[in-house]
């Protein structure tokens, strides 16, 4: 059976702002607050465990982060993963950004426009990832890049002689309708 463990003696701040969490508004902070304060009064973790419902391992988990942070232990830090990487670098970025310079026929695509979809498609197929990324992926990378994707898809432009001609003039012809 391990031994019993309990967090190291208080100091007088520490003891304060722990009953003062014991009022406050978050429950986070409270329930983390309450589990300190039972343990210096030398109630054990399994005990306390069935007192606030909490497993017992996390009963010392918290026991063991007050021991080492001090009130840190206390407030809620973030989900988020601390090491996460993009899973397109800059590398991939600038190439995607080439990408979105030409058609995606180019690619045997249906489509003259591009989409986040049929761009996380093209992607995958040209080897810059392992496996089909979303289109909120795609997105990021672009959003890093600093493209706008609004701006994005409108950067094509037609091998007909006479694409500029006709884009003005339908251009003047829409203007011409307001």
């Amino acid at each position: 059976m391990p031994a019993s463990l309990f967090v190291r003696a208080l100091t007088f701040e520490e003891e304060y702002r722990l009953k003062r969490c014991l009022r406050g508004k978050d429950p986070f902070a409270l329930r983390r607050a309450h589990l300190i304060l039972g343990s210096a009064r030398g109630i054990s973790a399994p005990l306390l465990s069935r007192q606030t419902g909490f497993v017992v391992s996390m009963v010392r988990g918290i026991i063991h982060r007050f021991n080492e942070h001090g009130l840190e232990a206390v407030r809620r830090q973030s989900n988020r993963p601390k090491s996460a990487a993009p899973l397109l670098d800059e590398a991939a970025c600038e190439q995607i950004r080439q990408f979105l310079h030409q058609s995606p026929r180019a690619w045997s695509k249906k489509s003259s426009l591009w989409s986040l979809a049929l761009l996380a498609e093209v992607i995958y197929e040209a080897g810059l990832t392992s496996h089909q990324v979303s289109d909120e992926t795609v997105r990021r990378a672009l959003k890093r890049c600093g493209v706008n994707w609004k701006r994005a898809k409108h950067w094509i432009t037609s091998p007909d002689r006479g694409y500029e001609r006709k884009k003005t003039s339908r251009t003047l012809d829409r203007l011409g309708q307001l």
